[in-house]
């Protein structure tokens, strides 16, 4: 370990966010340096590569001002760290941990590394016990679990922001299995425009619920956006781990964080895979993923809901792919339910939750509910199918029966899939009952 702090005047070139620093006699990866400008203005930055005695540096901000000959960069030996408190409950933050509130920053309890702890997988309990969403689509069909990782899949131009907010006001444990124990939304944005972000910081002024909040903007530096989560999630550890509740971490759009990360690889001038983005993205996307989970032996929790805009549509995208390889399920939403007027547009069918056995019959949400689900999920399945027959044969030559599925499936998007208040799971298993017994299917 080093007693004693480096400072160098070395820089022999400046790339956007990065700084190469020539004739280091000691450093480590990951390190963090204070910039000192010519100004006198200082900056903060991490050591990303190492070859011999050169330094790549990337710095947290803008680079403007800086210039080779009378920048001084100082290695601290030490790695980067965040506050934390039970005092940040309630509270907003920017992506460079400023509160945006108008309150003074509380005070520290203790510092963690934004880098997390790696969890050993022995010591992972299996996810179990329901949250409720208070989404029909999500509680009756795709069960969310503590410590499950759920994505949302969205498409340009869908409502993704509403769903968000819509998961914000109504998540929640069920009283009957909550125990008493404190639930908190962690929430993470990143690459907000104005209109976004005024939608946001609304949604949060009206929750009634314990949050944490970390705001980063569409012109906020680069490497802001790719710290975003792992505040989150440093919060979101302390909190569940530390002080024994159980926290919903929310995080969007992740496409735009690994927009960021190919920027930065770009700079970096490190060969691209597919799309463009780094080969290592997939490594990247598990460190902040695998972050969640339960432990055996502790109260806490983490669940992680983060969403991912796919673009052009595709599915098969490097973003939602790799999303798809570590998570567990997900939630698809729908262009064709969204341009029908339906709220929220999730397709039930491409969606799943392969967690969604461990936390849902007796004890937790309804015995019934696994057959229900599986009833609700076989008769929307046909009425899909008879509208593709209806569109060749037209209505008339369809049977009474197909007729009948046909009209299920419709009032299924209108009155199930569809909501404008909060549902309860009772209310959700009981609608779905009902709508069965309306058309006269077997139940």
């Amino acid at each position: 370990m080093r007693l004693a702090e480096h400072s160098y005047r070395t820089i022999s070139s400046i790339r956007g966010p990065l700084i190469f620093l020539e004739k280091v006699f000691s450093c480590r990866i990951g390190e963090i340096v204070r910039i000192i400008s010519p100004s006198g203005e200082e900056r903060e930055g991490e050591v990303l590569k190492i070859e011999g005695n050169t330094v790549l540096i990337e710095v947290f901000g803008e680079t403007k001002g800086l210039d080779i000959k009378n920048t001084r960069v100082i290695f601290t030996d030490s790695i980067k760290s965040i506050p934390l408190s039970e005092d940040m409950l309630g509270r907003i933050f920017s992506s460079s941990f400023t509160p945006l509130d108008g309150i003074p920053a509380p005070l520290p309890e203790t510092w963690a590394p934004v880098t997390g702890y790696p969890m050993n997988p022995v010591s992972r309990a299996r996810p179990e016990e329901f949250i409720e969403t208070g989404l029909s689509c999500i509680d009756g069909l795709n069960t969310l679990v503590k410590g499950q990782k759920l994505p949302v899949f969205s498409c340009a131009g869908l409502p993704s922001k509403e769903v968000v907010a819509s998961l914000l006001r109504y998540a929640r444990l069920r009283e009957e299995t909550g125990e008493g124990r404190r639930f908190v939304i962690v929430f993470g944005a990143m690459g907000l425009t104005f209109h976004e972000y005024y939608f946001y910081m609304k949604t949060l002024e009206e929750l009634r619920i314990d949050f944490v909040a970390f705001i980063n903007m569409a012109d906020d530096p680069v490497m802001e956006r790719l710290l975003t989560p792992r505040f989150a999630l440093t919060v979101a550890e302390y909190l569940a781990f530390e002080k024994k509740s159980d926290v919903l971490v929310i995080l969007t759009d992740m496409t735009n964080y690994c927009d960021a990360l190919r920027e930065i690889s770009t700079a970096r001038e490190e060969l691209p895979g597919r799309r463009g983005y780094p080969g290592y993205m997939y490594s990247d996307l598990a460190s902040i993923y695998e972050r969640a989970g339960r432990i055996k032996g502790a109260k806490g929790s983490i669940t992680l809901l983060p969403v991912v805009t796919m673009p052009e549509d595709d599915i098969t995208h490097p973003i939602p792919d790799l999303t798809g390889y570590i998570t567990e399920g997900q939630i698809v939403l729908s262009r064709e339910l969204h341009q029908k007027g339906i709220f929220p547009p999730v397709d039930v069918l491409p969606s799943l939750s392969r967690l969604m056995q461990n936390g849902i019959g007796e004890g937790r949400t309804r015995h019934d509910h696994r057959k229900i689900a599986n009833l609700l999920y076989k008769y929307y399945a046909r009425a899909r199918d008879m509208r593709r027959l209806e569109a060749i044969v037209g209505r008339e030559g369809l049977t009474e029966q197909d007729r009948i599925i046909l009209d299920f499936g419709d009032a299924f998007e209108r009155e199930f899939i569809a909501q404008k208040e909060r549902r309860t799971v009772i209310e959700t298993l009981d609608l779905g009952v009902s709508l069965m017994k309306r058309f006269g299917l077997a139940i």
